[in-house]
């Protein structure tokens, strides 16, 4: 691998991914990397029979998303690494694999949902692990 120059990090607020986050700004300290903090909402689905939904407004969940991304970075010592963090509107899977395709590494807490469960359900940390056009770390609960 060449010289590490950016690493991307996915958080959802999880401790998990404040897990990975910590895993990132060490490794980036080590290597001189910057990191790049990615937070992404998408609207929930919605089956309402009468047609009418109570959705918030796109503004409120750009909001919403933001203290959410900055109560995560307040928990983390960035340590001298120079470190940036974004807001992204899609679906988690589609705004990580964007995002690593301008990084040298990709880095991901893992929930740990196996078995049955795990197929059933998927996960984010999966299909970017399948997809990344990078090297993707999942760092374990």
């Amino acid at each position: 691998m060449s010289a590490m120059k950016k690493i991307a990090v996915g958080t959802d607020g999880s401790e998990n991914s404040i897990a990975a986050l910590r895993w990132a700004l060490a490794e980036a300290k080590v290597h001189g990397a910057t990191v790049d903090v990615v937070y992404s909402w998408e609207f929930p689905p919605v089956i309402d029979p009468l047609g009418v939904s109570m959705l918030p407004s796109t503004d409120d969940m750009n909001a919403s998303a933001s203290r959410l991304l900055k109560g995560v970075m307040d928990k983390v010592d960035a340590n001298g690494v120079s470190v940036t963090s974004r807001v992204v509107r899609g679906a988690p899977a589609a705004a990580l694999l964007t995002a690593g395709e301008s990084a040298d590494l990709l880095v991901l807490g893992r929930r740990g949902h196996g078995g049955f469960l795990g197929l059933l359900l998927g996960s984010v940390a999966e299909q970017v692990a399948h997809h990344a056009s990078c090297p993707v770390v999942l760092v374990p609960a």
